[in-house]
């Protein structure tokens, strides 16, 4: 294309040790531009069916969203996509940081990794070349020190460094990824599918900047140094500044949908220790930010007096080790958080794979033979450390917990499986469905498994006088509804929102920018494109390619087995919550399955069994992908 894209892919084969670039056609990337889009269409299009996703035959692919490396605050995210080992289906994850505006600068829009390679390999890239290089001497190293050792051997303190952990390396089904320590792809397992490939690391780093590239560079730039100015006033962005994901834990618990003990309760009777001026006195040293993003939502913590290397507990990471762990010791969430992170693990997986074994446990369907003698209970500290070691390590009953709750219930059988609580195979997010069915529906649609970043949440759609409902009238969003009601006009909000917020995944920017969940307004996002790329796009094309992205993943797991059966969400959610001002509410699963149903009829996809017709995927130009399942 002529303008916002550097026109390059990168293809590694790590068998063979080869290495080529190709160019992306114009019309090849307004179908799919970068991101969630592009990663699903090859996924589709060059994974083979039913591949063992530690195996060679997994394509990884990183790809750049369309905007990553623009002026503009938010816009800096990349995936990372593969068949998830935690789940078996398609698999997604993405972050911010600055990795992703190194690989633009460096001059590909996405990495496409096949094969394996037969030893420890890093990936090296920089201004249009690339070479593999040996890691044999990184493996088994901390992430700190293997960022530190490629920036040494390749003279440039400036290289970004993408790369796994220990966890990675010995195959943890939640092992995550990540970048200059401190941004994380942390869902579905990616690390594991690095870790399966050998490949240790991925470094880049490149000096042509973003706007050389856009059709209007001016122009953009205006854009974005007006939008920085606006996330200093719009009051959503201005709290994420200050207090970042933690300051959600105080209203969460309020509103009786604070997870706890395994998501049994919806409040935290030591809620006060974990809220956010606990947190600030605590633990606070500095705020941090992504690549030109005025929101500054990072936070930096001291563990054990020292400033960690690895950033601070978010939201989801204090409530997955405190209040679902039944734990009211900030210090300890730190450390927790420090050591996930050294070890790349997933942090959310991590916290509910350990609150299943703590139930099993206090049902009796473990004992101390089993947990290598560490008394699996709710609020014992004692033993959140030493899991998260022999998890990371597969030592002991470590090696139980690394498949994932799902593998681990149906490993023990009986009724561990209404303990886990996941989706898919994929561990459910720190937010409680029975306050936002929205987010239940999300959870249990989303083809990587339970998601909370499918759909802006239920309440910033209930109040027709609130910023996020009037800026999600551009989306065709006009009646307000409750959070806790299934009917057709949440579904179409639903089908609305997740066409959005895929397009954003595949353009770049992150949640915490677009409206409703915060500053900026869709007619914004738009015009950023039409800045980068002279495109004239409209809210419905924007709509539309975001849904292709979704269906593409849906197609991807249709051919895996999945379907109607597998969107479901766990039985206890069906169940009442014992405590809180939601005392005794429970999901409606006659509701839930009506608006499943509806939802499907919206989305074009067959009804009974939740795959897309073919009518819907020739309207969305993907008649290439439709098989004889899909008449």
């Amino acid at each position: 294309m002529a303008y916002g894209s550097t026109n390059r892919l990168l293809r590694v084969d790590l068998t063979a040790g080869r290495i080529s670039s190709e160019e992306i056609d114009d019309d090849f990337y307004r179908l799919y531009p970068g991101g969630k889009a592009l990663a699903g269409y090859f996924l589709l299009k060059e994974t083979p069916a039913h591949v063992d996703p530690l195996g060679p035959q997994n394509l990884l692919v990183i790809a750049n969203g369309l905007l990553t490396g623009s002026p503009v605050s938010t816009a800096t995210r990349y995936v990372i996509s593969a068949r998830s080992p935690l789940t078996n289906a398609y698999g997604e994850s993405e972050a911010g940081g600055f990795w992703g505006p190194e690989l633009k600068m460096a001059g590909f829009e996405a990495v496409l990794i096949s094969g394996r390679s037969e030893r420890p390999v890093y990936l090296w890239i920089q201004d249009g070349q690339a070479e593999l290089r040996t890691a044999e001497h990184l493996w088994g190293h901390s992430p700190a020190d293997v960022q530190e050792q490629i920036r040494s051997e390749l003279g440039d303190d400036k290289i970004r460094v993408l790369q796994i952990g220990r966890a990675g390396e010995n195959l943890v089904r939640y092992a995550c990824v990540t970048n200059d320590l401190r941004h994380f792809n942390g869902r579905n397992g990616m690390g594991a599918v690095m870790g399966s490939k050998n490949l240790r690391a991925v470094a880049v780093r490149g000096h042509q900047r973003y706007l050389s590239l856009a059709q209007d560079a001016a122009g953009l730039q205006a854009l974005g140094k007006r939008l920085s100015q606006e996330a200093q006033k719009h009051p959503n962005s201005w709290d994420l500044q200050r207090r970042g994901t933690p300051g959600l834990v105080e209203g969460l618990n309020a509103g009786g949908i604070f997870p706890t003990r395994n998501f049994r309760q919806g409040v935290f009777e030591q809620v006060d220790a974990l809220k956010w001026e606990a947190y600030e006195k605590e633990l606070l040293t500095a705020r941090r930010s992504c690549y030109a993003c005025a929101v500054r939502c990072k936070r930096e913590v001291a563990v054990d007096g020292k400033v960690s290397e690895y950033g601070g507990p978010e939201y989801e990471t204090v409530a997955a080790f405190g209040s679902n762990l039944g734990l009211a010791d900030l210090a300890l969430i730190a450390r927790a958080n420090e050591l996930c992170n050294s070890y790349l693990l997933d942090s959310i997986s991590t916290g509910a794979t350990i609150a299943f074994a703590m139930e099993c446990f206090e049902h009796g369907l473990i004992g101390l033979e089993d947990t290598d003698g560490l008394e699996l209970r709710f609020g014992n500290p004692e033993v959140v450390l030493p899991l998260i070691e022999k998890i990371a390590r597969r030592e002991g009953v470590g090696a139980w917990l690394a498949e994932g709750s799902k593998r681990a219930a149906e490993k023990l059988g009986g009724e561990a499986l209404y303990f886990a609580m996941q989706v898919k195979g994929q561990e459910l997010a720190m937010h409680e469905p029975r306050g936002k069915y929205n987010v239940g529906m999300g959870y249990a649609i989303s083809e990587i498994g339970a998601d909370h970043l499918v759909v802006a949440h239920d309440p910033m759609l209930s109040n027709p006088d609130s910023l996020p409902f009037k800026s999600s009238r551009a989306l065709g969003i006009t009646q307000a509804q409750p959070p806790r009601l299934w009917n057709e006009i949440k579904m179409m909000h639903f089908y609305t929102l997740e066409r959005w917020i895929s397009y954003e995944k595949t353009i770049g920017y992150c949640f915490f920018g677009p409206a409703p969940r915060s500053f900026i307004q869709p007619e914004d996002v738009l015009a950023s494109v039409k800045a980068a790329t002279g495109w004239k796009i409209s809210m419905e094309e924007a709509l539309e390619v975001g849904e292709r992205g979704t269906n593409l993943a849906r197609l991807f797991n249709q051919r895996e087995g999945f379907g109607r059966a597998q969107d479901t969400l766990p039985e206890r959610l069906f169940q009442p919550l014992e405590n809180g001002p939601l005392q005794g509410q429970a999901l409606p699963r006659e509701d839930f399955e009506q608006a499943l149903t509806t939802l499907y009829q919206i989305k074009g996809w067959d009804p009974q069994r939740g795959v897309p017709t073919r009518q819907r995927l020739e309207a969305l130009s993907l008649e290439w992908a439709a098989g004889g399942e899909n008449e």
